[in-house]
């Protein structure tokens, strides 16, 4: 029944982890390289609705543009990650750069125009930011068949102690010479 609800558990919070990374890049892309706190300056108060409501537009395709190809870039780190549980941060981090490298460079324009996200340590940034929400929503409890928490015999206190070490006090014959 354990494995049954670790299953299901993984398959809520892998989806779960993977729009949390998307949502964090996007943050870091909109309000680093965008620079949207600018778009809130304006003198007017009809230009500061304007702004409001382009920063909203904006997100919301930038994210569904970050879902859909970043997706298969990430999912190969993903999924390693669950099938030998790779619970490092470090690892979770390197996969969101390389996603949104990977995924930078398929936004990138060949009509000369610039593209999505143009600055490299934005892109780098976004990854980072990523990985690490990845990695606090799903990845620090990744793969299947290890258990989160000890067994509830062990819990119950069931299980013999583990096994001791032999005395190897100076008097006792299996000691080591010194």
């Amino acid at each position: 029944m354990d494995n049954l609800v670790r299953l299901l558990l993984r398959f809520v919070l892998v989806p779960l982890g993977y729009f949390a990374s998307v949502i964090a890049g996007a943050c870091v892309i909109l309000i680093g390289e965008w620079r949207i706190g600018s778009l809130f300056t304006a003198a007017d108060p009809g230009d500061r609705a304007l702004g409001f409501i382009v920063a909203i537009v904006t997100t919301v395709v930038v994210l569904f543009m970050l879902l859909m190809l970043m997706w298969l870039v990430a999912a190969a780190g993903i999924l390693f990650s669950e099938a030998f549980a790779i619970r490092s941060w470090m690892f979770h981090v390197a996969n969101g750069v390389v996603s949104a490298w990977i995924g930078a460079q398929l936004f990138a324009p060949t009509d000369g125009a610039t593209a999505v996200a143009g600055d490299p340590f934005y892109v780098v940034a976004a990854g980072l930011a990523g990985g690490l929400a990845y990695w606090l929503v799903a990845g620090s409890t990744a793969g299947f068949f290890k258990p989160i928490l000890r067994s509830p015999a062990e819990r119950a206190g069931a299980l013999p102690p583990p096994p001791r070490r032999p005395d190897l006090s100076p008097t006792s014959p299996e000691s080591p010479p010194r």
